[in-house]
């Protein structure tokens, strides 16, 4: 796992590609395995979607520490969207960057790249909402003070919504 500031060349020569309007602070490298091709010898798409899962859970150790428990699991994804520009293959070197863009009362949103780290190819950028919730209800819960003050410090902002 690598914990940096963006890369000059997340910056995208494809105009289909937004601009990250501030730098993300990590990133991991995906070990990719045979079983992620499909039949026409690229990664399947729904690939994608494991490889930005793990790169949020590394996040969420990453920026909340000893905050995060993986037995008592908080959050969960309400809401995914993900555009894809390119393929990706199984011999490429492929990496996942994630940022929380913003928090609001009982969610974080967060956006996330994966990208080609020899070519710079972007080849898909996702915006997931997670909601926090309260496992012995298993209903919406405000999110934790202390996770939003772990995120805003990793995040070197400010990110919620709703003071």
């Amino acid at each position: 796992m690598t914990t940096t500031t963006t890369p000059s060349y997340l910056t995208s020569d494809n105009p289909r590609i937004p601009a990250a309007d501030y730098p993300y602070r990590h990133c991991i490298d995906i070990q990719t395995r045979f079983t992620d091709c499909d039949m026409l010898g690229h990664i399947n798409n729904n690939t994608f979607l494991s490889y930005m899962d793990l790169g949020k859970a590394r996040y969420f150790e990453t920026a909340l520490g000893p905050l995060f428990d993986y037995n008592r699991i908080t959050v969960a994804i309400v809401n995914m969207n993900i555009d894809f520009y390119e393929q990706a293959f199984f011999v490429e070197h492929l990496q996942v960057w994630t940022r929380v863009v913003s928090i609001g009362t009982r969610s974080i949103t967060f956006e996330q790249r994966v990208f080609n780290s020899k070519t710079g190819h972007t080849k898909c950028l996702a915006n997931t909402v997670m909601s926090y919730f309260d496992p012995a209800t298993s209903k919406s819960a405000p999110l934790d003070p202390a996770w939003v003050a772990a995120i805003e410090a990793y995040e070197e902002r400010e990110l919620r919504k709703i003071k």
